[in-house]
């Protein structure tokens, strides 16, 4: 899929509003999920700890970097875990943990969004922007080292690699699978249940997230704050491989982009978002369980599409700021 940055509407940009005006369903949010693919989650021995602990002796984490929002992100629109839908796909268990990467303490009751595309490169909002990969089955799966891989920037234009800039674009349909926000707990944990991703010309597989800190939850959902963490969640090679044997991953005939290859992925392992992966070596299919920390500083804004973070800035995005795709 190439993500085109052209909008076809000419309404003003979702994102271009004030986070004490999202527009949340409170009413989706449905029962907790469960802690884990055929098990329960330990609440510690997560990837990317430094060396050294603190004076209670909890673990500290890395800053986790900072990467560009995309033009598909659509605002707090689902308060809920469990954001499968009717997608199909390997099961996944994503478990989060957001910790401030300066004190090493847990963020509780900070607002985690996450959102990605569908088994076959779709974006449920965007779904006449999305090129997919859908068709018949390839004649081998995809490798390791691809032939004919885009290099330089991913497209965020039109198709063929047209520009665009990659400023945010506005919702062309009223579909939102694989999109939801919930809560940290006290010990900054949380929880999501989705499918694996799959791939789309020129990136990599990924999930997006942002975090949300500072403000309320209320009956109708999350209002206020700023958004302190903008970032993308990457997946290891030996598991996207093995997912591209299981339909309908297997039917995709796009071209797939390694990690290596990616130019969003800045191949710093856990602090560059690359996800800690379970699942049992000779058969995929029957889930994964996927986590992470995530290191954050609470005092700054990083939305994912200004030029630079500003501490303490409106969490307010700018339509005019300049993001890759997605």
């Amino acid at each position: 899929m190439t993500e085109n940055t052209n909008s076809s509407s000419g309404r003003s940009p979702r994102h271009k509003r004030d986070l004490t005006r999202r527009k949340v369903l409170a009413a989706s949010a449905g029962a907790v999920v469960a802690a884990g693919v055929g098990g329960t989650l330990a609440a510690g021995a997560f990837a990317g700890e430094k060396k050294g602990t603190t004076a209670t002796g909890e673990a500290c984490y890395r800053l986790t970097s900072e990467t560009t929002e995309g033009p598909y992100y659509i605002d707090a629109d689902k308060i809920r875990q469990d954001i499968t839908e009717d997608r199909e796909g390997i099961p996944l268990t994503l478990r989060i943990k957001v910790i401030d990467s300066e004190t090493c303490k847990p963020l509780r009751n900070a607002a985690v969004d996450i959102w990605h595309c569908d088994a076959l490169g779709i974006y449920s909002g965007y779904e006449s922007l999305s090129t997919g990969g859908g068709g018949t089955p390839p004649t081998d799966a995809p490798s390791g080292t691809p032939t004919g891989t885009p290099t330089g920037e991913p497209p965020s234009g039109a198709p063929s690699g047209g520009t665009g800039g990659g400023v945010h674009e506005e919702p062309t349909d009223d579909e939102r699978y694989l999109r939801g926000t919930w809560r940290t707990d006290k010990q900054g944990f949380v929880t999501f249940k989705t499918v694996f991703p799959g791939w789309y010309r020129g990136r990599c597989v990924h999930i997006h997230t942002k975090v949300h800190v500072g403000g309320t939850w209320t009956d109708a959902g999350y209002e206020g704050g700023n958004t302190c963490h903008t970032g993308q969640f990457f997946f290891a090679e030996e598991a996207v491989l093995a997912s591209a044997e299981v339909e309908p991953y297997s039917t995709s005939t796009t071209e797939r982009t390694t990690l290596t290859e990616d130019t969003i992925y800045d191949q710093s392992g856990t602090a560059g978002g690359l996800l800690k992966l379970k699942y049992q070596k000779n058969d995929i299919a029957k889930g994964v369980l996927a986590t992470i920390t995530v290191g954050v500083d609470p005092e700054a804004t990083h939305t994912g599409t200004e030029g630079s973070a500003q501490p303490g800035a409106s969490a307010t995005t700018s339509a005019s700021a300049s993001a890759s795709a997605s």
